[in-house]
């Protein structure tokens, strides 16, 4: 014959239902509720690559667009306010001068084309090395060779444009220590273009160097 169960005190209640709620607990935060599929893909690597590079494109074409407009503008004041077209020449420093010079060649005076033929083939020529430079900065993945390339961009674009408007290149700046002159005349544009082209030699001068020598196998 069964014993007859004997009622629960408060305090024994009490205390079973404290446990069933603490492995409840414990069960939970060892088994949580599956992400949701908006959460998976915000953590997803691929994404977070994706806004990496949006980013860097973004820096890039503003960079870009910063070395054009300033390019445009010290054009600008040489040719209008300072009318270094007439005056040919202004000294301001023991080691730089305003020189006007009509560059009839791409940056810094190489690759001079005289008559129109030469001129428009320039314009082709440059034109395709920006667009080129325009696709390199929208695959690249590094942010420090994405702002080397804007660099080229920007100077490359304002030294078309002025190819286009003037048929030559306005150059001006004229750097010199005495009679020696480390570069032909130059101006914002060229520089740009110099200081993007050394970044990227430097950059993958690094990079060959941290890969070390190939071990013979």
């Amino acid at each position: 014959m069964a014993e007859p169960t004997q009622p629960l005190t408060p305090s024994e209640l009490g205390g079973r239902v404290s446990t069933s709620l603490d492995t409840n607990g414990s069960r939970d935060s060892n088994n949580p509720p599956p992400l949701a599929s908006s959460e998976v893909e915000k953590r997803s690597p691929v994404l977070d690559t994706s806004e990496k590079e949006r980013s860097h494109r973004v820096l890039a074409f503003g960079l870009a667009a910063l070395v054009f407009a300033f390019d445009q503008l010290t054009k600008y004041i040489v040719i209008g306010p300072l009318q270094l077209q007439r005056r040919s020449v202004m000294e301001l420093l023991d080691f730089f001068d305003l020189r006007w010079v009509e560059n009839r060649g791409v940056s810094m005076g190489f690759l001079t084309a005289d008559g129109e033929l030469g001129r428009w083939l320039l314009v082709l020529l440059t034109a395709a090395i920006a667009a080129g430079v325009i696709v390199w900065i929208w695959r690249e993945k590094r942010r420090d060779d994405a702002i080397a390339l804007a660099l080229v961009l920007g100077g490359a674009l304002g030294n078309i444009l002025d190819r286009i408007r003037f048929g030559y290149v306005v150059d001006f700046a004229d750097l010199h220590f005495g009679e020696w002159r480390p570069f032909l005349i130059f101006n914002v544009g060229d520089a740009a273009i110099t200081i993007g082209v050394l970044l990227l030699l430097v950059r993958a001068l690094l990079s060959r160097d941290k890969k070390g020598p190939r071990k013979e196998v």
